[in-house]
């Protein structure tokens, strides 16, 4: 099997990590590509020092569902002008909300001008 994580390399040469932050069925499915996958608590106080723990633990993406990603956009917002980590959110079980296109049209809008690619 193919380990998407041997790929990317730090510039000493270490491997970056992948994370993924959510609800167990959105998540579990990660573990069989090389991500590591941490479950929520439901608890903002405590998925918010695990987010903080994986931004600066060597993890250089950290996906997370779109109910985490906007119950912690605050927390979120702080790393969006760094490069490391990328932190992208996706949808979870129930689909998505559209938080997630919304945010990445932003991002494209940020970086090139406009947001009309996506």
């Amino acid at each position: 099997m193919y380990d998407l994580t041997q790929s990317l390399k730090t510039p000493d040469g270490k491997p970056w990590r992948i994370a993924v932050m959510g609800d167990r069925e959105s998540v579990q499915g990660f573990m069989a590509v090389g991500f590591s996958v941490f479950e929520t608590a439901d608890d903002y106080e405590a998925d918010a020092a695990q987010l903080r723990k994986l931004a600066s633990g060597g993890y250089a993406v950290i996906f997370v569902t779109e109910d985490i990603a906007i119950r912690m956009s605050d927390i979120i917002a702080k790393y969006k002008s760094r490069t490391l980590p990328a932190i992208i959110s996706i949808p979870g079980r129930e689909g998505t909300t559209g938080y997630g296109m919304q945010s990445l049209r932003e991002s494209v809008e940020r970086a090139v001008g406009f947001a009309n690619l996506i």
